[in-house]
């Protein structure tokens, strides 16, 4: 049965026109009634939600915002008024611009949303310029450290165990950082705990020491069979009869449904190319680092063990420029997920940043173990010229 989805409009004091879908629905007509029911539960939101705004009820405006965004995720007005609220309120730019991108996609020519992403865009890009500059200025910082500082091998050493307890624990393996790193240094198996995870920890193992033995010297020269090498190691020990292999068929992640297997061998041939590329090669390493863990995270060209290897490519990336290896902490593992589903929904830009975050966060733990004041080093190196120039490599390993 195919009906005309009932057009409801709402005028409020701020001028905004709420206005439901009017596509046509292919569907039981008690479930036409309900979809209708919750557009207009959302619009009948939003005002209630600049009512409270103009009140000065600032702690209930944003919930009565975000439930009616709940209702209706693709209303260009709630998305809008929403990100007029955070900017104005909250003084929240970067949020703000990501809902004030969103309605223009899904309405191109909503004029609130292009005034206000008019205003906010540039600002955006200067927070993010800086904040590059910042985590840049604090790697620059960490080479002046000698390489064989005491202080500096410790701290490298713990990040290696760290940064396989968390990726292995981000997919719900259930050690610990201490058995973890029992595991890598005794090579001994824990009674009572899985076999199949004990093999997961001895395959990241495997492929950071490959990434630091083999392919962080490789810039601008990474083959596909580097990355099946990666994932060979990586599912080696836990799943040997599908490591190193694309999947032969579809899978579904959640609400997300990767590329058919068919399209594989042309997508990851094209990630390659680009991977390689001047553009990439011309990005900041840490977007640069980002992207490509979006993009091979979002192809899924295996059936298990593709975080891992994404979040590996990540690091090679990161590597490469100077950077310490980042771990994505298992703390983390909601905002991680939710930064990749906005991505999904068409702004890469939150994951980039949160991809930095967690890098500024590995480079202050190095500076404070290293260092007795880095805010005062800190301050001297933005003093003098950026280097632009990868000056050495810092590799992470379970050497004392």
């Amino acid at each position: 049965m195919v009906r005309e989805g009932l057009c409801v409009t709402a005028h409020d004091p701020k001028g905004y026109i709420a206005k439901s879908s009017d596509k046509k629905i292919t569907t039981h007509p008690f479930a036409i009634y309900f979809v209708t029911d919750v557009k207009k539960e959302a619009v009948a939101a939003l005002n209630v939600a600049l009512d409270l705004q103009d009140q000065g009820k600032t702690d209930r405006a944003m919930k009565i915002f975000q439930h009616a965004l709940a209702l209706d995720p693709s209303h260009a007005d709630i998305l809008t008024a929403y990100g007029e609220f955070l900017e104005l309120h909250l003084k929240d730019i970067e949020r703000a611009d990501h809902y004030y991108k969103i309605a223009l996609g899904i309405s191109p020519q909503h004029r609130r949303a292009m005034d206000n992403r008019q205003r906010t865009g540039p600002m955006v890009e200067e927070i993010d310029s800086k904040r590059f500059n910042r985590i840049d200025q604090k790697r620059n910082l960490l080479y002046t450290v000698p390489a064989n500082h005491p202080a500096l091998r410790r701290a490298k050493k713990e990040a290696y165990f760290a940064h396989i307890y968390h990726s292995n624990a981000i997919e719900g393996n259930t050690l610990t950082l201490s058995q973890t790193r029992a595991i890598i240094e005794t090579r001994v198996a824990i009674g009572g705990k899985s076999l199949v995870e004990q093999n997961e920890v001895l395959g990241l193992d495997a492929a950071l020491s490959f990434l630091n033995s083999t392919l962080v010297g490789k810039v601008g020269r990474l083959t596909l069979q580097d990355l099946l090498d990666v994932h060979l190691r990586v599912l080696g020990f836990a799943d040997p009869t599908e490591a190193g292999k694309f999947r032969t068929t579809q899978v579904f992640v959640g609400d997300f449904t990767p590329p058919a297997a068919v399209d594989l061998p042309l997508l990851m041939d094209e990630l390659m190319m680009w991977l390689n590329s001047e553009e990439a090669l011309a990005l900041h390493p840490i977007e640069f680092a980002a992207l490509a863990h979006y993009r091979l995270v979002t192809i899924h060209p295996f059936y298990d063990g593709n975080g891992r290897t994404s979040r590996l490519l990540m690091n090679l990336i990161l590597m490469q420029a100077g950077f310490p290896p980042v771990a994505i902490e298992v703390e983390d593992r909601m905002r991680y997920y939710d930064s990749l589903e906005l991505a999904n929904n068409g702004d890469i830009r939150p994951f980039i940043r949160f991809i930095a975050e967690c890098t500024e966060r590995t480079l202050d733990e190095y500076l404070a173990a290293t260092m007795e004041d880095p805010s005062y080093s800190l301050m001297q190196v933005a003093n003098k010229k950026n280097r632009t120039e990868r000056q050495r490599i810092i590799y992470v390993d379970n050497e004392s």
